[in-house]
């Protein structure tokens, strides 16, 4: 992948993932609502059909009272009993039941083939005998009980709420029940509604994911264009820096090979011309000729060494970047006529090549800032190891100088900036402060190993 391929994809995978997250956290919280939600119906409905069973069961009581607060305990006061609660019928699937205290049906208006059984042990689908339970819970007087039991209207096994009294004096067990499939029914609308919102929920989320995705790789797209385009440029100006100052370098050498080295070759070739004639001629002077000469010749040769060592610094090579430091600072200190003071605590650093030729050329170019800008009467070089670091400091007395406007205008040669960006590229420190009677260059290095 490139680099602007994994900077979007790690713009996206987070925020995907944050999404995913959220539309699981919001899924596993609209389940559990829902789940309260649909034990909320059931027992709404539950508590209802509750109470309307009591209130069926009171109307059934109220029906027999008189036949049963007489006192009489007949088998003709039972079956008008019977007959009376045969007739209370509420709905297509309303009705009520009666048996005696052995699970003996005596009255069933709906299933009369069960009148006259024993259904103590009968059990429903799920194994729940629901005559003996529904005695059980007569006798323990909390009424209620939920079994399965054939529905009228449809002939399946539902589900059945069931409200029973007992009337001691006979030993019957009266009651009457409301089948749950509406419940059933609610709790199905329920859980189908809340999987509609859960879907609806996660699309508007997967939208909010997708426009979010499309906005980050369209602003990803945008800034990469923009951050190439400023790329491109900024090459450019770094390929003019570089060629600019190639052509200064050749233009700075073919000066100096011009201007010094082919003037004083072109000395010496008069020189050893005239002294040729003067030994033609048998003049005496000759030999001074033929010496001066020599000298200038021996000048030819020292120029044609400092431009080789300004090209390449040679001592670095022969005696180390401390001496070669020394040696520069004793040769600017002849040359310009300031006062030069240059200390070093390297120790036994060791630096590599490159980073030795960086700190060279900063203090060269410095010198060489110092001598044509600073007007200065004085220079102080400190070269020194602190902890992991090496550490140069070049610190003058001129006039100073505004650095920020100064480094902006400088586009060729070394330069400020160049010096800056050498620094930084071998991953040091680069910091210049001036003002009037001080300008202080700090250059910091991390030591190989």
């Amino acid at each position: 992948m490139q680099l602007k391929q994994k900077i979007v994809a790690l713009a996206i995978l987070p925020l995907l993932l944050a999404i995913a997250a959220i539309g699981v956290l919001v899924q596993a919280q609209a389940l559990r609502l829902g789940e309260q939600q649909q034990r909320l119906i059931e027992n709404s409905i539950i508590a209802s059909k509750r109470a309307e069973l009591r209130n069926y069961v009171e109307l059934g009581l109220s029906a027999i009272a008189p036949l049963y607060a007489s006192g009489r305990d007949d088998p003709v006061t039972q079956q008008q009993v019977l007959a009376i609660l045969l007739g209370l019928d509420y709905g297509n699937d309303g009705y009520f039941f009666v048996y005696d205290d052995q699970g003996r049906s005596l009255m069933h208006p709906r299933q009369p083939e069960l009148v006259g059984r024993n259904l103590l042990t009968m059990a429903d689908p799920e194994r729940v005998q629901a005559i003996q339970a529904l005695l059980h819970s007569a006798q323990r007087g909390d009424g209620f009980q939920r079994y399965q039991w054939q529905k009228p209207s449809t002939g399946l096994a539902t589900e059945k709420l069931a409200y029973v009294v007992m009337l001691d004096r006979w030993g019957w067990m009266l009651g009457t029940g409301l089948y749950l499939d509406d419940v059933e029914q609610a709790t199905r609308q329920a859980r189908s509604e809340l999987a509609a919102n859960i879907r609806r929920t996660l699309w508007g989320l997967a939208g909010v994911a997708l426009v979010a995705v499309l906005l980050v790789f369209a602003g990803g797209m945008t800034l990469n264009l923009s951050e190439q385009r400023l790329a491109d440029r900024k090459l450019q100006l770094l390929a003019q820096r570089v060629v600019s100052s190639q052509e200064e370098e050749r233009s700075r050498v073919s000066r100096e090979l011009h201007d010094g080295i082919s003037q004083l070759l072109v000395s010496v070739k008069f020189r050893l011309e005239l002294a040729c004639h003067e030994l033609e001629a048998g003049s005496r002077q000759a030999l001074g000729t033929l010496r001066d000469g020599l000298a200038r010749l021996g000048g030819a040769i020292s120029e044609v060494r400092r431009i080789s060592h300004d090209l390449r610094p040679s001592l670095l090579d022969t005696i180390g970047l401390p001496a070669a430091i020394g040696q520069l600072a004793a040769e600017f200190e002849r040359r310009s006529g300031l006062a030069v003071e240059y200390r070093q605590r390297l120790e036994s650093a060791h630096l590599p090549d490159t980073e030795a030729v960086a700190l060279f050329r900063i203090v060269q170019e410095a010198l060489a800032n110092v001598e044509r800008h600073a007007r200065a009467s004085g220079v102080s070089i400190l070269l020194e190891q602190r902890g992991a670091t090496v550490q140069l400091g070049v610190v003058d007395d001129g006039i100073g100088f505004d650095v920020e406007r100064t480094e902006q205008a400088r586009c060729g040669g070394i330069g400020l900036r160049n010096m800056r960006e050498r620094v930084e590229h071998l991953g040091g420190r680069f910091r210049l402060s001036s003002a009037p009677g001080r300008t202080e260059l700090m250059v910091t290095l991390p030591l190989a190993g």
